[in-house]
């Protein structure tokens, strides 16, 4: 599997804050007049959209398939290929090889909050904690939710900073938001 090939652009019509985006629609999710009609797990939406082909290659390879097509609920911010891109050259190779299972799987749960976030409630949590929120992820670190000029960033402990670009892409067993960079843990 190349490292090119990542999870992409998992979309629909969406409102985050201000923002509208549109993007196209992700099998399996669809959007009625605000009600999603949700057909499939988080997994199955991502492996049906080509942009998401890198995040399904790292999450088989971390064995975190059944996990994120349990019940959950979970919500997945994921980043697209574009995202696994930016990061240095050989990085997703190398997270990608057997013996770093441990560190994959540490990245892809930093990607990972347990329950449901709605765009709206990421948004009041960081209105309600003076402009940014600090969350714990799956992985047990904590991500930090701002909003500026009316989107979402994510700064990651390491200080890297993605944008979530699209939001309230409703599964059967959660939640995806789009981000356009791969945060990482310490």
């Amino acid at each position: 599997m190349t490292n090119r090939n990542v999870l992409r652009t998992m979309t629909a019509a969406l409102m985050f804050g201000a923002c509208a985006l549109s993007m196209p629609a992700m099998a399996g999710s669809h959007n009625d007049g605000g009600h999603a009609m949700a057909k499939t797990t988080i997994v199955e939406a991502a492996a049906a959209n080509p942009d998401f082909s890198t995040l399904v290659a790292a999450v088989k390879a971390a064995g975190l398939v059944e996990t994120l097509s349990s019940d959950g609920p979970f919500t997945v911010f994921a980043p697209t290929n574009a995202a696994f891109a930016a990061l240095p050259a050989g990085t997703v190779d190398t997270l990608l090889k057997p013996e770093n299972k441990a560190t994959l799987t540490k990245v892809l749960t930093y990607h990972v909050v347990a329950g449901k976030v709605k765009a709206a409630d990421l948004i009041a949590a960081i209105h309600a904690h003076g402009g940014s929120y600090a969350f714990k992820t799956v992985s047990g670190d904590t991500l930090t939710a701002t909003l500026v000029h009316g989107s979402v960033k994510l700064t990651d402990e390491s200080g890297g900073v993605a944008t979530v670009t699209a939001t309230d892409l409703k599964q059967k067993n959660g939640i995806i938001h789009v981000i356009d960079k791969v945060v990482l843990p310490k």
